[in-house]
C-alpha cells in the first residue's frame, strides 16, 4: 500500500513537466517558424544579388534554388556602384545619404526646439498650438502633397537636394515625441538652470538636450527610415538625375522590355546597408526608448 501511495504523487508531478516541455517545445518551433518567414525575404535578396544570370534567378523563384548560390560573384555590385555612367547607382547613393544626413541633423534641432518651447517654454496658448500640432499628425501625407509640388515649384526649388530636405525636417510626429519626452523631466532641472544665470536656450542645450539621447536615437531612426524610403516625393519634385535617391533610381531596373534583376537585387542590398547602419548606431537607445514607452504606458 505503501509503495503505491508514493507512486500517485511522482506521476501528478511528473505530468506537469512533460506538459511544460511540450509546451516550451511548441513556443520555440513557432519563433523560429516566424523568424524563417521574416528573414527568408532578405536571404532571397542576399542570395540572388550574387548571382550573375538575371534569367536564372527568375526561374529559381518559388523553388529553395532561390536561397542557394553556386558560383557568387560580386560583378553586380560593381556594375552598379560606379559613380558615373549609365548605372551611376554609387552617385545616387550619395545622393541620398546627403538627403539622409542633412534631414536627419536638421530634423533633431528643429524638431526638438519645438518641443522644448511647447514643453517648458512661456509661450501663450501652447495647449492650442500643441493640439494642431497632432492634429496636423493625423493628415494623410498623399492629401497635401500636390500643393506642395505647387509651392516648392513656384519658390524655384524643382530638382534640388533642398526640395527633398526643407518640407520634412520639421514633422508633428517629432515635435510631439520631444515634447512628451521633455515634459516628463523633472522642471527643478530648469528653475536650478534659471537660478545659475542659464537663459532658455542654454538650459536646452546644456542640460535638456545632453539628457534625451533616447528620444534622439528613437526620432533618428524613424525620420533616417521615413527620409531614405522617399519614392514619390522625388519622382514629383525631380526631372533630372542629379539630386534623385536611390530609391528612385533603382525603379529604372524595371523596365517595359526587361527587368534586370541581378542588378536590382545588388543595388537594394546597398541600399539597405546605410539605414541598417544607422539603427545599430542608435540600437542601445532606441531600444531603452521603447521598452521604457511601454513600461510607462
Amino acid at each position: 500500500m505503501s509503495d503505491i501511495a508514493l507512486s500517485i504523487p511522482q506521476s501528478r508531478v511528473a505530468q506537469p513537466r512533460s506538459a511544460t516541455r511540450v509546451l516550451r517545445a511548441i513556443q520555440v518551433t513557432c519563433i523560429f517558424i516566424i523568424a524563417l518567414v521574416i528573414v527568408s525575404p532578405l536571404l532571397l535578396l542576399v542570395v540572388a544579388s550574387l548571382k550573375d544570370d538575371r534569367f536564372q534567378i527568375l526561374a529559381d523563384m518559388g523553388s529553395f534554388r532561390a536561397f542557394w548560390v553556386s558560383n557568387p560573384t560580386l560583378s553586380n555590385y560593381a556594375e552598379v556602384g560606379h559613380l558615373s555612367g549609365e548605372l551611376a547607382f554609387g552617385r545616387y547613393l550619395i545622393n541620398s545619404l546627403i538627403i539622409l544626413i542633412t534631414t536627419v541633423c536638421s530634423g533633431l534641432i528643429v524638431n526638438s526646439m519645438a518641443g522644448f518651447v511647447l514643453a517648458w517654454g512661456s509661450l501663450k496658448g501652447r495647449a492650442v498650438i500643441l493640439a494642431i500640432v497632432i492634429a496636423l499628425y493625423v493628415i494623410p501625407q498623399e492629401s497635401i502633397i500636390m500643393p506642395l509640388v505647387i509651392m516648392v515649384s513656384r519658390a524655384g526649388m524643382s530638382d534640388t537636394f533642398a526640395v527633398q530636405i526643407v518640407p520634412w525636417v520639421a514633422s508633428p510626429l517629432y515635435i510631439f515625441l520631444f515634447y512628451q519626452f521633455f515634459s516628463q523631466l523633472p522642471k527643478e532641472l530648469l528653475e536650478a538652470a534659471e537660478i545659475d544665470g542659464a537663459s532658455f536656450f542654454r538650459a536646452y542645450r546644456s542640460i535638456f538636450l545632453p539628457l534625451s539621447l533616447p528620444a534622439l536615437a528613437t526620432v533618428s531612426i524613424l525620420m533616417g527610415i521615413e527620409t531614405w524610403n522617399q519614392y514619390l516625393w522625388p519622382i514629383l519634385v525631380t526631372q533630372t538625375d542629379y539630386a534623385r535617391p536611390i530609391a528612385v533610381a533603382i525603379a529604372t531596373f524595371f523596365g517595359q522590355d526587361s527587368i534586370y534583376w541581378d542588378r536590382a537585387m545588388a543595388a537594394s542590398v546597398l541600399m539597405m546597408i546605410p539605414i541598417l547602419g544607422l539603427y545599430l548606431a542608435f540600437q542601445r537607445w532606441f531600444v531603452s526608448s521603447f521598452i521604457g514607452s511601454a513600461v510607462k504606458g
